[in-house]
């Protein structure tokens, strides 16, 4: 039982690994993300934003077709510029 727990356990977190962004590109229409393999995880505009004292922001992500998605981003996973910006970004596509 232990060995099963072990493997799906194991399962579990290299599917995680698999799916979690490592790069984001910031164009002119919004926002995409790439996966390790250079798939495209998710693409949209930014249509919401909330942030917390410049240590935490979510975005929500819109693509053209389909239901929006959500991004969390921690301020010490990206560059100190790049975080301003995308809080920038959010509250433009926020309406705020």
């Amino acid at each position: 039982m232990t060995l099963v727990i072990w493997a799906w356990l194991t399962l579990c977190a290299l599917r995680y690994e698999r799916a979690r962004p490592v790069a984001l590109k910031i164009g002119a229409h919004g926002l995409s993300l790439w996966g390790r393999t250079g798939a495209l995880l998710a693409q949209g505009r930014i249509t919401g934003c909330s942030q917390w004292s410049g240590r935490l922001l979510i975005l929500a992500l819109r693509p053209e077709q389909g239901r929006s998605r959500t991004l969390l981003l921690a301020a010490d996973a990206l560059p100190a510029p790049v975080f301003r910006e995308l809080a920038v970004l959010g509250r433009r596509g926020a309406g705020a």
